[in-house]
């Protein structure tokens, strides 16, 4: 379980292709957290078992990079890091599996005297778990959606949040990994049961 607080900006220093999938290896130099083997850690908002230390190195299967935006990094791409959370995390974010529900499209990036608004288009069967004023992870950055569109949603970027995470680097066109709120999720679902069992 994750916080959506990203910690730490990496760097890809390698994706090898391997039997099941790819090996990711980062740089996460001045990163204060030390990931132990064994220890999860959210890249970019998926939840990746460590399996090496130096450099800090992941295995991701086909299952993941299938469904995530995993697949397409490149040496010197940037990666938010965020290791689980403990019994004295304090929740400042929202309550994040590292479990990718889909992929967003950066439609549009404004930039006004008020800040940064970012449009992103969802998949359409994430739609019924975004809402508004609710939470979202994009990349694993726990985010406020400022509206709710009929294909996706705006969220709006404060200055810390573009300089300690990858989305100061976004671009229009660009794709994001996507997480909706777990308790929303939870809660259609169950909606969505009872109201088939009544039928």
């Amino acid at each position: 379980m994750f916080t959506g607080l990203v910690q730490h900006r990496g760097r890809v220093l390698d994706v090898r292709p391997t039997s099941a999938g790819v090996c990711l290896e980062l740089d996460a130099d001045g990163w204060l957290h030390q990931p132990g083997l064994g220890e999860s850690i959210a890249v970019s908002g998926c939840c990746l078992t460590v399996a090496g230390l130096d450099p800090l190195r992941f295995d991701v299967i086909q299952q993941t990079l299938r469904v995530t935006t995993l697949c397409g990094l490149r040496r010197g791409d940037g990666v938010n890091l965020e290791p689980a959370v403990t019994p004295a995390t304090l929740l400042g974010g929202h309550l994040v599996q590292g479990h990718v529900d889909g992929v967003g499209v950066i439609r549009a990036i404004s930039r006004d005297a008020e800040g940064v608004r970012m449009r992103i288009d969802a998949p359409a069967d994430l739609m019924d778990f975004i809402i508004p004023k609710g939470s979202i992870a994009v990349d694993g950055v726990s985010l406020t959606l400022a509206e709710v569109l009929n294909d996706g949603f705006v969220v709006a970027l404060i200055p810390t949040t573009l300089e300690q995470t990858t989305l100061g680097e976004a671009k229009e066109g660009g794709c994001v990994n996507l997480e909706t709120d777990l308790v929303v999720k939870t809660i259609v679902h169950q909606v969505r049961r009872m109201g088939a069992a009544a039928s």
